[in-house]
């Protein structure tokens, strides 16, 4: 099982799915049950799935994609490809990732915070 998760950091979690470049790719070993960490992927700005079209991309090879956010186009591409999309409020990739592969619940992400600006007629 291979997961990557979106980290503009390399440390967390982080938002807007579509635009990222940055992923900290994980695989469950199969024979042992043990979670490690197999690359960091940093793309080019041509391959953030936002402006990336075609059907080669890496995260289109991953079974799970943890994000702290996304449109729902996204999840339907993703899903297209059969990559589940996972959006949570959770920072640290590997509690994430671990939740994912044990089939526990996580976080959701925290609500977006409204403009108080007001309505004009």
């Amino acid at each position: 099982m291979k997961i990557a998760v979106t980290s503009q950091n390399f440390r967390t979690i982080t938002q807007h799915a579509g635009k990222t470049r940055r992923f900290l790719i994980f695989e469950k070993d199969q024979a042992s049950g043990e979670i490690h960490q197999l690359a960091r992927l940093n793309l080019p700005k041509q391959m953030s799935m936002h402006e990336f079209r075609g059907d080669d991309h890496p995260i289109f090879k991953m079974d799970y994609l943890i994000t702290g956010s996304s449109g729902e186009g996204f999840i339907r591409r993703m899903n297209d490809f059969g990559v589940a999309v996972v959006i949570t409020g959770e920072e640290d990739p590997m509690t994430a990732v671990t939740a994912v592969v044990e089939g526990r619940p996580l976080p959701p992400p925290a609500a977006r915070e409204q403009s108080n600006s007001p309505i004009m007629p």
